[in-house]
């Protein structure tokens, strides 16, 4: 699970890569030209980087994802969660809410959720 985070960067470019896959490898150096402001070389070693994590595949000049936005995004919050709230759930939400009153509708999802994931 470690190797799904991402640093700024990483999540940036796996971003662009999820927006547009498969995306052939010479495009993908113009979006991260455009978007990043990234040279040839750099996106490069962004692929080869990320193909050694098992994140992104560059086959026959064509790359793709290997793991989901959601499965990166899961690992993250889970490693906030217990690296900063000690792996409390509702420590996380009460400071995440930070005093703010959520809806009713947002309680009844919640409490929804919850039950769906409760073991």
């Amino acid at each position: 699970m470690e190797n799904k985070r991402l640093y700024e960067g990483e999540a940036r470019f796996m971003d662009i890569i999820w927006d547009s896959e498969p995306v052939p490898s010479g495009k993908l150096v113009e979006l991260c030209s455009e978007k990043l402001g990234w040279k040839k070389s750099t996106t490069y070693t962004m692929i080869k980087r990320l193909s050694e994590k098992g994140l992104v595949k560059n086959e026959n000049s064509t790359v793709t994802a290997l793991v989901s936005r959601e499965e990166v995004q899961a690992a993250e919050s889970s490693f906030v969660v217990e690296q900063t709230f000690a792996g409390s759930l509702p420590s996380f939400l009460v400071s995440f809410l930070g005093g703010k009153s959520i809806s009713k509708k947002e309680a009844e999802e919640l409490k929804e959720m919850i039950d769906r994931y409760s073991e």
